[in-house]
């Protein structure tokens, strides 16, 4: 895998620096900060014109720096739940999630509240790629990122457990800023345009709608994800 963009390759030098196995750096790039912590980490660094790192990584932009990666290593879902009761994570289940910009910005927006791990299912959805790192900008280093088989079944496991699962919706759910959100929580967020599978609806204790006094229009996903986090955190505190 790879990393790509100042941001990106930053956090990860400062959290995990073992896992990265080279990084590329462009002629002219000039963030000497960053230069002195590769150095500092000891790991390999090749000098390429900006025609080679684009061929080593085709997208944009680039930013000068494009970092060799091990692959992206999912939490296990059980560890996620058999957490101690004071150290148990909000859970955010995304149901058919397919775009990388969306996961990616998801996984960024959990990184900045904290004590947020995400769950995604092996079917019909977007894995964590070389684009949701990018976008996630380090954000990956803070989070646990789960993936099951089946999102329902992994539902009714974190049920057994004590969480309560509440979904997303845009109609006929109960005022987010007018209820008590349950703990531990297990927020399930839909795709956009679909929103929350029927058979998955059929296995949520509550549903919450964001209230809007504005035009006859929805949030996107990660909309709707930050400010059903800020709440969430609000809650917590």
């Amino acid at each position: 895998m790879f990393l790509y963009g100042k941001n990106s390759v930053l956090e990860r030098l400062q959290i995990n620096p073992q896992t990265i196995r080279k990084i590329f750096l462009q002629t002219n790039f000039k963030e000497m900060n960053i230069a002195q912590i590769i150095k500092s980490k000891k790991i390999a660094v090749n000098t390429v014109t900006p025609k080679e790192l684009m061929r080593i990584k085709n997208s944009s932009p680039l930013q000068g720096i494009v970092a060799e990666i091990e692959d992206f290593v999912y939490a296990d879902f059980y560890e996620l739940l058999d957490k101690p009761a004071d150290k148990r994570l909000t859970l955010i289940f995304l149901d058919r999630i397919s775009d990388p910009q969306n996961l990616g910005a998801i996984i960024r927006i959990a990184a900045c509240f904290g004590g947020i791990g995400v769950v995604i299912p092996k079917h019909e959805a977007c894995a964590v790629n070389d684009t949701v790192l990018h976008v996630a900008s380090g954000g990956e280093n803070f989070v646990p990122v789960a993936m099951v088989t089946n999102i329902t079944n992994a539902l009714n496991e974190a049920k057994k457990t004590g969480y309560w699962v509440v979904g997303a919706v845009v109609e006929d759910g109960e005022n987010i800023y007018n209820s008590i959100l349950p703990v531990p929580l297990a927020l399930v967020l839909g795709s956009e345009g679909y929103g929350i599978r029927q058979g998955i609806q059929k296995h949520l204790d509550s549903k919450f709608r964001i209230p809007m006094q504005g035009a006859d229009l929805s949030f996107n996903v990660t909309s709707a994800c930050s400010i059903f986090c800020y709440e969430i955190n609000r809650q917590l505190k």
